[in-house]
């Protein structure tokens, strides 16, 4: 059972950094396949970093055999698509297009999906060698916090809560993805450990990467009323890609090393 998912889920991590470049760089068949009028440049940017998170955050789990820290990410993908799949059928009954109703059952497939991949992986122990940082536990409380208020202030549909101009119905889509991040930080916190914390910081990681340079690229030319909201997420995406840096790449106890994920390969 192990080794399929596996091989399935490289796959899936495949597909979703291509679908990443291809949101960002807004090639003519990914804008294509997104069914909601009114996306701007920099929500396409934004659909991007959710790609590359989804898919660093999958690697990470697969790529160090810790399959337990795969629940987060189903728990993540039914938050999303679940909310998402409804309001495209909702949409889709009231146009003459197809394309939001086959969205919608897209979606459901992936709803699907991440129902199975959570209810396979939490079963599974994950490594509680290495704890979880201090640092990393109060960032990801904050990060939470945050989190929820502006899922729930999107879903709600209020005007000027992230920087950039989004449609009522965008601002469902966008809350969804922030309610899901939400859930995937709690699972950290509930199952405290590293080697689960870390998938969290990955896509963090690459979720910054993908936004940090359009965001301050836009800083100077930005309208009035989303000046504040910009310079606040930039400094919140500065921090988290900062923090990610810190304990993956140079804290000794954290810091991802191959003679690591190889010595896991070999006991696992």
């Amino acid at each position: 059972m192990i080794k399929p998912a596996r091989y399935t889920l490289l796959l899936i991590c495949a597909v979703q950094f291509f679908l990443a470049i291809a949101f960002f760089l807004q090639l003519p068949f990914a804008v294509n396949l997104w069914p909601f009028p009114g996306t701007t440049p920099l929500t396409f940017i934004f659909v991007s970093s959710i790609f590359a998170a989804a898919a660093a955050s999958t690697l990470w789990a697969v790529a160090s055999k810790n399959y337990g820290a795969l629940a987060g990410i189903g728990l993540d993908y039914l938050t999303i698509l679940l909310p998402v799949s409804i309001l495209s059928f909702q949409l889709g009954a009231n146009s003459e297009t197809p394309e939001l109703t086959i969205y919608g059952i897209a979606c459901l497939v992936g709803v699907l999906f991440g129902l199975g991949l959570l209810l396979w992986s939490i079963r599974i122990p994950i490594d509680n060698t290495v704890p979880l940082p201090g640092i990393v536990r109060w960032s990801f409380a904050f990060f939470i916090v945050a989190l929820l208020i502006v899922s729930i202030q999107l879903i709600l549909k209020r005007p000027n809560i992230i920087p950039w101009a989004i449609t009522p119905d965008l601002s469902v889509v966008i809350g969804a993805m922030f309610l899901g991040a939400a859930m995937y930080f709690i699972y950290a916190l509930i199952r405290p450990s590293w080697f689960n914390a870390a998938g969290q910081l990955c896509g963090f990681l690459a979720y910054d990467v993908v936004l940090i340079a359009p965001f301050l690229t836009r800083l100077p030319t930005t309208p009035p009323e989303h000046q504040l909201g910009l310079s606040i997420y930039t400094a919140v995406v500065t921090y988290s890609g900062l923090l990610a840096i810190y304990y993956l790449f140079i804290h000794k106890p954290t810091r991802i090393r191959l003679s690591m994920l190889a010595s896991r390969a070999t006991t696992l």
